[in-house]
């Protein structure tokens, strides 16, 4: 991690499939939303309340962006930390545009409420896995 950046951890649900494309120079990519809502005991109704969900659109890159598209999917819980990145675009009326994302550098199931089998085979390194911009495409 660079200086400067800033760094994040959240632990929720995606909210669909990972999506996997392919850069036009190849590069792996996975993007997919989290969906983190704060629960809370009413002691007075004697239940838990959910909160308000805040929806956090992520990226992940090459080797982890294949790892993601076939390890996760819809309602899978995660616990994953990265870095918030800025994107911005104009639309084709010529409007500016810009978003926060997440850019994943770790993602793994939670164990907190289900249990996972781990697959022990281990993808080769090819010291690639860093974020590059991808190519032309915008990561989010």
């Amino acid at each position: 991690m660079s200086f400067g950046e800033t760094p994040i951890t959240i632990i929720g649900n995606l909210t669909a499939d990972p999506e996997l494309k392919f850069t036009a120079s190849g590069q792996a990519l996975a993007r997919f939303t989290v969906a983190s809502t704060p629960r809370t005991f009413d002691r007075e109704a004697n239940q838990w309340k959910d909160g308000t969900s805040t929806f956090f659109r992520c990226a992940a890159w090459r080797t982890l962006a294949e790892h993601v598209a076939e390890s996760l999917g819809k309602g899978s819980r995660v616990v994953l930390s990265g870095r918030i990145r800025q994107h911005d675009w104009q639309t084709p009326e010529g409007e500016n545009r810009s978003m926060l994302a997440v850019e994943v550098d770790e993602i793994g199931a939670s164990l907190r409420f289900t249990t996972v089998t781990i697959n022990a085979k281990r993808a080769a390194q090819t010291g690639d896995d860093a974020w590059s911009g991808g190519g032309a495409e915008p990561p989010f």
